[in-house]
């Protein structure tokens, strides 16, 4: 390995600071390597406390469970680099692949089905964004009212009742191209084009610079409004693809499903790395986040340790997550002062 990252964060420290530290910068080691550290510790531990841990029926269920959360956490990411929340994912999630189902089971069409799904996706999204930036309310007051609407429009739309008779569209949940399941194959995609939009293009540029500090954004010549509804938009696709995996899954159309999938959504990015003050963030760092979550999950199952037990964990994992962010911030800012 090499040993230049580290000579480039102890260059210029003097003497006192070194022998304080050992030599050894932890919160540069923490924010470089701490994701893959945390999840490869996992997965022994995983693999100690239970032996069906590491068989390949166990693995794939794990693969397929993960797809979701993974979906919405991509898109949340853009979200919180940005600085703002969504913590309507769960209802949206619902009222998209309840629509997409909906459509299937009229039409018979799995295009048109996707297509509806992520139209409304769209569509709430963008009514997100727009009342954000244009009203200025705080991003967490407008999404926890667009969950309150989607979850009462969708239990409106069906009357609370599930959607049934989808024939193949279970095929996008439960199919399978070789040994790969399909919903493992779309989030691969989803993944590879998140990645690409926050770190190959103009876009990806600007939702790091508006979540670093939109006023400097905006004087470099930023719309900082725009990139916000963008991103929302962004993200209300994801939901919507991850409703129709969901929902595909279920063979069903659920009204009542997705309730509590932003939690597990937002503390894999946070886990993941990704700051809730935004300006840093990256979408390798939410899928390893993902797989831990989704393996603790799995461990957790296997076990069987009670639901509310598993509450209780994955709120310390969040908590001590934003702890160890702003350790790792405040060290960074100690060492350059």
């Amino acid at each position: 390995m090499s040993t230049e990252p580290m000579a480039a964060a102890t260059k210029g420290a003097t003497p006192k600071s070194q022998a304080r530290s050992g030599g050894i910068d932890f919160a540069l080691i923490y924010r470089k390597y701490g994701t893959i550290l945390i999840f490869a510790g996992i997965c022994i531990l995983a693999s100690l406390l239970s032996p069906t841990f590491l068989t390949e029926a166990n693995l794939t269920n794990v693969l397929r469970q993960v797809v979701v959360v993974s979906l919405l956490a991509c898109g949340v990411t853009f979200i919180i680099i940005l600085g703002q929340i969504d913590v309507s994912l769960g209802s949206v999630l619902a009222l998209c692949g309840v629509i997409a189902a909906s459509v299937m089971a009229t039409t018979g069409s799995i295009t048109l089905a996707v297509l509806a799904g992520v139209v409304m996706g769209m569509v709430t999204g963008f009514i997100n964004g727009f009342v954000i930036t244009f009203f200025r309310i705080p991003s967490f007051i407008m999404t926890l009212a667009m969950t309150t609407v989607a979850r009462g429009a969708v239990l409106l739309y069906t009357g609370g009742a599930p959607v049934s008779g989808l024939g193949e569209f279970k095929i996008i949940g439960q199919g399978s191209v070789g040994p790969v399941p399909i919903s493992v194959l779309i989030l691969a995609v989803f993944v590879a084009i998140s990645w690409v939009l926050l770190n190959k293009t103009k876009f990806g540029r600007y939702v790091y610079a508006v979540g670093g500090n939109s006023r400097a954004a905006r004087a470099s010549g930023i719309n900082p409004e725009s990139i916000v509804v963008k991103a929302f938009i962004y993200n209300g696709i994801l939901c919507a693809i991850a409703g129709i995996v969901l929902m595909s899954r279920i063979n069903s159309g659920q009204p009542a499903g997705g309730v509590g999938y932003e939690f597990d959504a937002i503390t894999a990015v946070v886990v993941g790395g990704t700051s809730l003050m935004g300006g840093t963030g990256t979408i390798t760092g939410t899928i390893i986040g993902s797989m831990i979550i989704g393996v603790i999950n799995n461990i957790l199952n296997l076990m069987n340790v009670s639901s509310y037990w598993q509450q209780i964990i994955k709120g310390l994992i969040i908590a001590i997550a934003v702890i160890l962010d702003v350790w790792t911030k405040s060290a960074r800012s100690r060492k350059k002062a």
